[in-house]
């Protein structure tokens, strides 16, 4: 039985026993079944969660943009592959079929081939959601180099971080970027950031804005000036199954950004199943996942997944609220998506404007809903589905993280119910369970614990980039033989998992995840402050936003010049997205008597929650609680 397809529960239930009880079996048929390759591999799934070292289908040999690309040129060769819908309303859209794409990853692969860049080497990639941000993504998978793409809303510093990091010899940007009525000057932004990069660097830029820009000699070059003389095919390069394919990082509980790791095969095999499934994918949709190509969301479900499956994906260049709020449900209509998958975060933005953008908007091609990035509240999701679904679209609420690679827990359409604020059951190979502080497994149901994963799943981050020692830390030591996820979970009595949050000094703002560690380190720089610490809270529209307890080396200076301080500090150092929404200059933190600031406590106050602080006795100074809260009034 060819299990690609899941699309009831007796199917679901039988393909989910095996892929448990005989998983080797279970991912050879999908990978031998659905996809090109040049070798077959010796063994399906080698792994020790000890060492944090995993293998799938070793020693095969394949090139990923084949699957994306090339085979359906054979197969369906006009069948649209990317629809590009810009931000401004006047300007026309694009299309490109696969046989277009085929011959626009091909040039942008011999471009960089002729800038110096060969097989291992990595690129950074700093653009905003045009076409040439997936050409640049494809071309890199196409001739074996590392892709590292940063999304174009991050600091220079932030930018430079991830260049020094991986060692990437080379940018791709453009002249700036357009966000709704804003325009964004990105080539300022990367001469800043190479400023505190070694000089072996070359820079790549695409005309978008046509805004001024400097252009150093010998260093950068415009795309225009040399795509047009290069070839228009570019043979694959032959990868091995466990090459490296792109480097994304993500924010940890300590300072520095974790540069994910994802190799080729098996990241390719998950992302290609689980979007079939979970979006339930047919030959003449058309989808859309409004993510940047910047967050793990827009690589899976945005480019590898659809691309692999020969379907039809959008690229939005805007945003939700340009020029007014009906802007999503407008493109909707005029593309008649039939997939929608988005962030509960923009969802809430768009609730909050009423009904009055979305009435008179024909949303009737809409067969699937969904979210990403946190759990979906009820009253969001209540109203996704009302007003957006009709009633009639399932919502998967699909729970995964950069680290994953893929989509982990969620329902199918059709196949497993959704429930609102649940992410529900594991999908197929994925074996979730809950454990308690001590790692014990909490099997009854009907219980919180923390979730871990029991067995890899082909999309496994393999390491974080040079540094597999903190690979193992963060994933695998907290509970041995087990990857952590830093999430809690809640299991209720019919196994539907529900995630309650990070358990970590990590918030999820707006779907994207903040180490609170990255935002302390660079407010602590400033003169005047003596130290500093971000906790979570709940916001209406993001989620949670992030709140900020510091405390200032001599309280007579000026408050609010050093609330204004701050968010420019982290503007400059990390990027607007982590700026604070609310600050409190404090006379102190709560600590315990070895020094630790008590985040717990901090985070009680922050949320309002004055009468559940717990014991306070222990602290080193129980005083300044009381004197944060009357403040916080």
């Amino acid at each position: 039985m060819n299990n690609y397809l899941i699309n009831n529960k007796n199917k679901y239930d039988s393909a989910y026993n095996e892929s448990l009880n005989n998983p080797e079996k279970f991912w050879n048929d999908i990978a031998s079944e659905n996809f090109s390759w040049y070798d077959k591999w010796s063994s399906v799934v080698k792994w020790d969660f000890h060492k944090a070292k995993i293998n799938w289908f070793s020693n095969a040999k394949l090139n990923i943009t084949v699957n994306c690309i090339d085979r359906h040129v054979k197969t369906n060769p006009h069948k649209i592959a990317i629809l590009f819908e810009p931000n401004n309303v006047n300007e026309k859209p694009k299309s490109f079929t696969y046989s277009e794409l085929l011959v626009e990853v091909s040039k942008m692969a011999n471009v960089l081939k002729s800038l110096g860049v060969k097989k291992g080497d990595r690129v950074c990639i700093y653009l905003p959601m045009i076409p040439e941000l997936a050409f640049s993504v494809l071309a890199c998978a196409r001739i074996g180099v590392i892709h590292s793409v940063v999304f174009a809303g991050f600091s220079s510093d932030a930018l430079a971080t991830r260049i020094n990091d991986c060692n990437s010899s080379l940018t791709i940007t453009s002249d700036g970027s357009f966000r709704g009525a804003k325009t964004l000057n990105l080539k300022n932004i990367v001469d800043d950031a190479l400023l505190k990069c070694n000089d072996e660097q070359k820079v790549l830029v695409v005309k978008r804005t046509l805004e001024p820009i400097k252009m150093i000699s010998k260093r950068d070059v415009f795309l225009e000036d040399i795509i047009s003389g290069v070839d228009v095919y570019c043979k694959p390069e032959i990868m091995d199954a466990e090459d490296p394919l792109f480097i994304l990082y993500t924010s940890g509980s300590t300072g520095k950004p974790k540069g994910m790791v994802h190799t080729t095969a098996g990241y390719m095999v998950y992302t290609s199943y689980t979007f079939k499934n979970i979006f339930q994918y047919t030959d003449n949709d058309v989808y859309w996942c409004t993510a940047d190509i910047g967050w793990i969301t827009g690589h899976s479900y945005i480019l590898y997944g659809p691309l692999s499956n020969g379907a039809t994906t959008l690229m939005f260049e805007g945003v939700p609220s340009y020029p007014d709020f009906s802007r999503f449900w407008s493109i909707v209509e005029k593309y008649k998506v039939t997939q929608f998958y988005t962030a509960p975060t923009a969802i809430r933005a768009l609730a909050r404007q009423g009904v009055k953008f979305v009435q008179g908007i024909d949303l009737s091609s809409l067969k699937v809903l969904g979210t990403v990035g946190e759990p979906i509240n009820e009253e969001a999701w209540n109203w996704y589905n009302i007003n957006i679904g009709k009633n009639n679209c399932p919502i998967v609420d699909t729970w995964w993280q950069t680290e994953t690679g893929g989509i982990l827990i969620s329902s199918i359409p059709n196949v497993i119910p959704d429930k609102p604020t649940f992410a529900t059951k594991p999908f197929l190979g994925v074996q979730p369970m809950l454990v308690d502080d001590n790692g014990n497994e909490l099997k009854d149901n009907n219980i919180v614990g923390k979730l871990c994963i029991n067995f890899p799943w082909p999309s496994i981050a393999r390491t974080i980039w040079g540094n597999h020692e903190r690979y193992i830390n963060t994933y695998f030591s907290t509970f041995k033989g087990k990857y952590f996820t830093g999430d809690g979970a809640y299991r209720d009595e019919y196994g539907n998992y529900r995630i309650t949050g990070r358990v970590d000094d990590v918030v999820i703002v707006s779907g994207h995840n903040l180490g609170t560690a990255p935002i302390e380190d660079a407010i602590n720089e400033h003169p005047n402050i003596a130290e500093s610490a971000i906790v979570g809270f709940p916001h209406e529209i993001k989620g949670n936003a992030l709140y900020g307890f510091i405390t200032l080396k001599d309280s007579s200076i000026d408050s609010n010049y050093i609330k204004s301080d701050i968010n420019k500090i982290i503007s400059n150092k990390i990027g607007p997205i982590a700026k604070l929404d609310k600050i409190q200059i404090t006379t102190g933190l709560p600590k315990t008597r070895s020094g630790k600031i008590m985040r717990r406590i901090l985070r009680k106050i922050a949320s309002g929650d004055f009468n559940n602080l717990g014991d306070i006795s222990t602290l080193l100074n129980p005083e300044v609680v009381n004197k944060i809260i009357n403040n916080s009034l």
